[in-house]
Order: C-alpha cells, then sequence, then structure tokens
C-alpha cells in the first residue's frame, strides 16, 4: 500500500492484461518478460527493493516429460535472479517453493528443492551487498490456477468423468489469505537463509473430490 511502484513480471500476456483490467492502480506496471532472460531482469527489478519470485514451472506431469525445461525456469531463472539482485544491491528476495521439495521423487519437486538450495547459498557468497534471500515453502493453494479444486469443478460441471490418479493420496493445502500472509510474515522476521513452511492441514483427495461433488449438486439444485 505504501510502495511507490509495484512491478509485475510474466510471460503469460493474457494474464497480464487480465491482471491490468482487474487493478485499476497507477502504481502497479505490468511487464513482459521471462525469468530465463537475465537481460530482461536487470531492466525489470532496476530500482526496486523487494522481490517475490512466484516464476515455475510447476505441474509435475510437465516437468516430468520435460525436464529440461524444468531446469531452465525452476533452476537457471533461480539463478538469473540471484544474480541480478546481488549485482542490482537488492534489500531482500523471497523465493517461493513446493511442499514438493521435501524429500522429491520427481523432476518438479527436485528442481524446486535445488531452487531453494540456490536460495540459500546466495547468502553466503554475496559478498558486501546486503540482500537477504529466503524461502517460504508452499502447499497446494485452494482455487489457485492449475490446481486439483477448479479442474475438478470443471469435470463435475460436465457432467464426469473425474480424473484422480488415487482417492487414497493426501494433499496439504492452504488458502490463497494464507499463501500471502506467509510471504509478507516471511518478509518482516527473515535474516537471510531461512526456509519457511506453514503448518497445514493433510486432506485426502478422495474427500476433498466427494465434498466439492455434493457441493456443487446442492448448488444446482437449490438454482
Amino acid at each position: 500500500r505504501n510502495s511507490a511502484v509495484v512491478r509485475i513480471l510474466d510471460n503469460d500476456e493474457t494474464k497480464l492484461f487480465e491482471m491490468e483490467q482487474e487493478i485499476a492502480d497507477s502504481k502497479v506496471r505490468y511487464l513482459l518478460g521471462d525469468m530465463r532472460d537475465k537481460e530482461r531482469l536487470y531492466s525489470a527489478v532496476r530500482g526496486i527493493d523487494i522481490v517475490f519470485h512466484a516464476a515455475a514451472l510447476k505441474h509435475v506431469n510437465a516437468c516430468e516429460y520435460n525436464p529440461f525445461e524444468a531446469v531452465k525456469t525452476n533452476v537457471l531463472g533461480v539463478q538469473n535472479l540471484i544474480d541480478v539482485c546481488i549485482d542490482e544491491d537488492m534489500e531482500k528476495v523471497v523465493f517461493t517453493s513446493s511442499d514438493k521439495a521435501a524429500n522429491p521423487t520427481n523432476v518438479m519437486g527436485t528442481t524446486k528443492l535445488l531452487g531453494e538450495k540456490l536460495i540459500t547459498a546466495a547468502n553466503y557468497y554475496k559478498g558486501a551487498h546486503n540482500v537477504k534471500f529466503s524461502s517460504v515453502r508452499f502447499g497446494n493453494v485452494l482455487g489457485s490456477r492449475g490446481s486439483l479444486l477448479p479442474l475438478v469443478k470443471k469435470q463435475v460441471i460436465k457432467g464426469g468423468p473425474v480424473t484422480i490418479t488415487d482417492p487414497e493420496m493426501t494433499r496439504f493445502y492452504m488458502s490463497e489469505r494464507q499463501a500471502i500472509a506467509m510471504i509478507l510474515n516471511a518478509l518482516e522476521i527473515m535474516h537471510g537463509g531461512e526456509v519457511f513452511i506453514l503448518k497445514m492441514p493433510v486432506f485426502r483427495v478422495g474427500d476433498i473430490i466427494d465434498v466439492l461433488m455434493e457441493r456443487i449438486t446442492k448448488d444446482a439444485v437449490e438454482r
């Protein structure tokens, strides 16, 4: 609220357009670019004090079948940002990681874990610069783009089938409000090098789908 300017960098032209229509604020700047392009990052963060890094390839299957694309964004992109933020003498950088970075068994989780390690290590070779780097580790953010709930809701409304790998699988969940609060709290208390983890509830995927189907059916009847 007290920021002089907020810059949003994204490689999704349509999403940037939609955000610009939704957020009518002269302080907000919408920049088209990619984490893989270091020169673009330099121009994007010049004069900025704080960076929240949320760019990633996060779909497990996409990363599994396109592993080096995941490395380019989730690893090399993180290193690009680290280099740029050190050079530009940033104040603080908060990296959003994933619960899949804990004991990873797939490409996505492995790249996010390596991103965390790069962020932590940056605190030790930044030299005389005062910039601090820390990570926050997210669970599944309820209702976020590409997450389980919007997909299942769409499938139920269409009349099915609902596609899940195994209803007995469990997921850690957090709300969008909790995710935002976690990032801001981390920014406030960070000293550099931490990986902040929210204590999150665990839900069985099958239970979530049952509740969602019941709610959608009830809403349809009430209409």
